[in-house]
């Protein structure tokens, strides 16, 4: 059985964010990112989390329900007040930072980077030995094996922008990132049903150019409705790194436009995607 390179990817992503992170001192781990304020030790807490919920899902999936369990039980008992569905949201988003901080034992800046590091590569390397068909638990349906590390892929690098944006440094883009630009594609009708919008019936034609300079294609050629442009462009928008109006995509057409407005290429509820110029990188 072939590996998954999508699972070496991740580790790849996972180092290069690592090694950004290193020289700092621990007050540095402080610093809010533009990403809902949320500081790079809560970045790394929740990533770090989540990882550990992949790794269950794959090697101990009745531990894994009886983790989303605690913490669907301890959203439940927060009760916040408001909307039904802005209050829930708000419940499972404390809920959730408290259970990441209690996983990681409320450990902060080098420390609970050496804790984060410790966990990924290894959990990563397991995945890589995992048939990608292997079917695994989420907290939505279930998943493919390669689905999952893909997902810890998108989330590792778009968690990751809001760390390199605070810090003012340039990332290095690769052409792993394909692997995100896909999920993109395949989430292109989640993104207008989690908005409660209906799914329009052709997707427009998607011309992305690699950080290699290779160009990739997806769907039936069209001069009316079409989506060009960086390939790492693409990726901020449909995980909401960036807004549409911040990045060098050319986009034409109703449906091109709709999509790149609300896209959202992650699960959950929905989210809106940042107002131009909210989140980019520091002077």
């Amino acid at each position: 059985m072939s590996e998954m390179q999508v699972a070496h990817d991740f580790v790849r992503e996972s180092d290069a964010l690592h090694a950004l992170l290193r020289p700092l001192d621990d007050a540095a781990f402080a610093e809010a990112t533009l990403f809902k304020g949320w500081s790079i030790n809560r970045v790394l807490r929740h990533l770090h989390f989540w990882n550990y919920a992949a790794h269950l899902s794959l090697t101990e999936p009745a531990q894994f329900d009886n983790l989303m369990g605690q913490l669907t039980k301890k959203s439940a008992g927060r009760g916040s007040r408001g909307s039904k569905k802005a209050a829930a949201n708000a419940d499972m988003s404390a809920a959730m930072e408290a259970m990441e901080t209690q996983f990681a034992d409320g450990a902060e800046g080098r420390l609970l980077c050496d804790l984060w590091r410790g966990f990924y590569r290894p959990m990563g390397l397991r995945f890589a030995e995992t048939s990608p068909k292997t079917r695994v638990r989420w907290a939505g349906p279930d998943m493919s094996a390669r689905s999952s590390i893909t997902a810890r892929l998108m989330e590792t690098w778009s968690h990751g922008q809001a760390v390199y944006d605070a810090l003012g440094a340039e990332r290095e883009a690769h052409d792993y990132i394909k692997n995100i630009a896909v999920l993109g594609v395949n989430t292109f009708g989640w993104s207008f049903r989690v908005h409660g919008h209906e799914v329009p019936e052709t997707p427009p034609y998607l011309a992305l150019t690699a950080p290699s300079g290779a160009v990739w294609e997806w769907h039936e050629k069209s001069e009316r409705d079409y989506i060009k442009g960086p390939a790492q462009d693409f990726c901020q928008v449909v995980t909401q790194c960036r807004n549409i109006a911040d990045v060098g995509l050319e986009v034409r057409g109703e449906v091109a436009t709709r999509w790149m407005a609300e896209a959202q290429c992650f699960a959950g509820g929905p989210e809106t995607p940042p107002p131009p110029g909210a989140r980019r990188k520091k002077a």
